[in-house]
């Protein structure tokens, strides 16, 4: 019920695979060349046809050395990825020079590599390649060829409006990455905290099934005991040598105490075991007593209601959430964590407060969400690092799969803490439910 730590769990790396880049390009070079031909024959404008097909052509022999020199379905590093996208950059502005600069129309083709470096690369890499983009872009206010246009009819633009147009891109290029990198660090976060959640509930899984493998390791272990105990039984009988009747009476008595301890796990992992259903009261104990003596008082206070007191199955989920809601409490508090339970026939209620420093209120509204963390612990090494911030999150995702509602409050001033209020609807919380289903 702790905090994952870096050490336990790594969010995915993000990584453009070689055969997205080169799609990308060869469209590029497909749609350039209809550019091309569109203006040049349909249009008949005058266009430096020369210079650019030739651009458009060192454009594709990369693309086809790329895809016979090295595997297209390759994960590119982020490094490789961003050299890729600052060469279309590169070729779109050499393009853009001899056909009008940002007078062209298809200036705007610069967002489109700073785009795709938003949404998969690093921050640090959509940075350089914004600053080349716009880099670029100024560099064709000043120095381009005519755009290409009907000779007769020369078009001439006024500076403020390509001013605007330099503006607009450089606008553009910044608004959209960081929209698009934010929405997709958003997703990614997610992804990944759930797979973390996953991973919990999987390693709670392998511990349910132990008692399982218990029975089963129980039952197969009875009948060679059993063959051991009646042969040194009856060896006991016949032996006159003190010494040996002395060792075979331990080896039985020894024997007998490992048929009784099968005997008791055999006993509690059997269905039906009196553990599988336990109290409100049993469960808040049982999460609570790992975390006393840690310095923290912890106070349990269970209303007295005219309504029976709940029972409820021994849900993984319940207690590593609630446990993970209480250790965060003890971690922070000065002195007191207190635990209140409710209930009515109708609903359950858990209350876990602290008088600790309390939640910072730039992040009360997003508590919960995945890599929210302002905690810092130490590493084996004596080292610092950060957590992940999944605790808090993975609790309430598990809690609310059991369909619980998970609040977390300050406390009124004067006084000072965090409080967290869990509450399950009566029924739901009384209906006997495998982990299977919790994950599901």
């Amino acid at each position: 019920m702790t905090e994952i730590a870096a050490s336990g769990f790594r969010p995915a790396q993000r990584h453009i695979r070689l055969d997205t880049i080169l799609r990308l390009r060869w469209l590029a070079v497909l749609g350039q060349l209809a550019a091309i031909f569109i203006v040049a024959q349909g249009l008949e404008f005058n266009v430096e046809i020369v210079p650019c097909v030739s651009i458009i052509a060192l454009s594709a022999a990369l693309n086809l050395g790329l895809q016979t020199a090295a595997n297209p379905m390759q994960r590119l590093e982020p490094m490789q990825a961003a050299g890729l996208l600052a060469l279309n950059i590169v070729e779109l502005a050499g393009l853009l020079f001899f056909t009008g600069g940002l007078q062209n129309p298809f200036s705007f083709l610069f967002l489109a590599p700073v785009l795709i470096s938003a949404t998969a690369l690093p921050a640090r890499f959509t940075f350089g390649l914004g600053l080349l983009a716009v880099a670029c872009a100024s560099i064709l206010f000043f120095f381009h060829f005519p755009l290409p246009w009907d000779s007769d009819d020369p078009l001439v633009l006024p500076p403020i409006y390509l001013v605007g147009v330099w503006l607009s891109i450089v606008l553009a290029i910044g608004v959209t990455s960081l929209y698009s990198f934010q929405v997709t660090e958003e997703a990614r976060k997610l992804a990944d905290a759930l797979a973390a959640t996953e991973l919990v509930l999987t390693r709670e899984q392998h511990l349910t099934q132990l008692d399982g493998l218990a029975a089963a390791a129980a039952h197969e272990l009875g009948t060679p005991l059993a063959t051991i105990f009646l042969i040194s039984r009856e060896l006991e009988k016949t032996v006159k040598d003190p010494v040996f009747a002395a060792d075979l009476k331990t080896l039985r008595e020894q024997t007998q105490r490992c048929r009784d301890i099968l005997s008791k796990i055999t006993q509690l992992s059997s269905t039906g075991a009196p553990f599988d259903r336990m109290k409100l009261s049993e469960l808040i104990e049982e999460v609570v007593a790992p975390h006393r003596d840690f310095g923290v008082e912890i106070k349990v206070r269970i209303a007295v209601t005219a309504a029976a007191e709940p029972v409820g199955s021994r849900n993984p989920a319940i207690l590593y959430g609630v446990g993970n809601i209480v250790e965060n409490a003890v971690d922070f508090a000065h002195t007191t964590v207190e635990v209140n339970a409710w209930w009515n026939k109708d609903a359950i209620e858990l209350v876990i407060s602290d008088d600790g420093p309390g939640i910072p209120p730039d992040i009360l509204n997003r508590i919960g969400e995945p890599y929210l963390s302002r905690r810092r612990t130490v590493d084996d090494v004596g080292g610092e690092r950060r957590g992940l911030g999944l605790g808090v999150f993975i609790a309430r995702t598990l809690l609310e799969r059991t369909g619980a509602k998970v609040s977390f409050t300050n406390r009124t001033f004067p006084e000072h803490g965090a409080v967290v209020q869990v509450t399950w609807p009566r029924e739901r919380f009384e209906a006997i439910e495998t982990l299977e289903e919790t994950i599901g």
